[in-house]
């Protein structure tokens, strides 16, 4: 059996997770400290950059290149246009997507990284602002930088020692670094879930981001009828409509109130056949539960579980009726 190295450390998974936890919270502790300026300097550098119309290029070579792919992701999902440029592929054309305006972020542990270096002269000359995410502070690449984002690790999680051979807690603080920067710019621009729902229309989580415009019954589909309607005319809107339920409207479209199967039924039984001689104004519950057409869809699922109630009239700002939408419309949203 082989020897181990004496410079190895011993391994365990759990020793791993450990030792990058620790760099996370050393990152955390710089971001209250000092190193919170800098922070802010570069919040302030991508959110001028938006209102320029320009975009994040992040880039980086090998595993920082990998994080580098991923901030950008996380930078686009959450309202900031961004980009990865891979820096060898950069020095053989791909350079032609910079634009003035744009801000570079720069991920090397080292600070050393030769394809990143050979693009600093033309990051700095076309690109709006360089920021980097770097290990060493005095490195090449971060005296070049406008703001340097310190990720320094006490030892990568690798297990082998002095030599930390595999980027692994540093990769890590860098992931974390940019995804604590493109949330932070979301929150700053006022980024809400309607927006991440916008630019997440496809798979499970777009269907769980549903606007209720979307799936509400709307225009001819909507069950109405006057104040002065009789309930015989109540009952057939309600049978045709299919709904459970009519909106009651006065002339301009704005709600009175709404007849749910259940209110007929308590109706009914309180008053029998005379019920049949009230008009929809008599009947109505003049309360309903309502929701904004932009809210999603889980948050309608949810108000109807709370109040167990089967469907929301849809209301404009006004208290104008938009739609109704029914528990049946979210059954295929793999949200029930």
């Amino acid at each position: 059996m082989q020897k181990a190295d004496s410079t190895e450390i011993a391994f365990t998974p759990s020793s791993l997770v450990r030792t990058e936890a620790a760099a996370l919270e050393a990152l955390a502790v710089r971001l209250d400290a000092a190193m919170g300026r800098d922070f802010e300097r570069a919040l302030e550098l991508v959110l001028r950059c938006g209102e320029e119309r320009g975009r994040v290029v992040v880039t980086g070579m090998g595993k920082s290149g990998i994080i580098a792919q991923k901030i950008a992701a996380t930078l686009s999902s959450t309202g900031s246009p961004a980009l990865f440029l891979h820096p060898a592929e950069a020095v053989h054309g791909d350079l032609g997507v910079l634009m003035p305006g744009d801000v570079v972020v720069a991920l090397s542990a080292s600070g050393e990284t030769e394809e990143i270096l050979r693009l600093l002269a033309t990051l700095k000359r076309k690109g709006d602002a360089l920021i980097s995410f770097t290990c060493k502070l005095d490195s090449t690449l971060a005296l070049a930088s406008d703001v340097v984002l310190d990720v320094s690790v006490e030892r990568e999680a690798c297990g082998l020692g002095q030599f930390g051979l595999a980027p692994t807690a540093s990769t890590t603080a860098m992931l974390a670094l940019g995804d604590a920067l493109a949330i932070a710019v979301s929150l700053r621009k006022g980024f809400k879930a309607e927006n991440f729902a916008d630019l997440h229309p496809g798979g499970k989580l777009g269907k769980k981001l549903s606007l209720v415009r979307d799936l509400m019954h709307s225009g001819e589909a909507t069950p109405a009828v006057t104040a002065q309607t009789t309930m015989t005319d109540v009952i057939y809107e309600m049978s045709r409509k299919k709904l459970g339920l009519t909106t009651v409207q006065d002339a301009a479209g704005k709600l009175l109130g709404v007849i749910s199967d259940g209110d007929l039924r308590r109706l009914l039984e309180r008053e029998g056949g005379a019920a049949l001689n009230k008009t929809a104004g008599e009947a109505m519950n003049a309360h309903p539960r309502t929701i904004a057409a932009s809210e999603l869809a889980a948050s309608a699922l949810a108000e109807m579980e709370a109040r167990k109630i089967t469907a929301l009239v849809v209301l404009d700002a006004a208290g104008r009726v938009e739609g109704v939408l029914h528990l049946h419309d979210l059954w295929g949203m793999e949200l029930i």
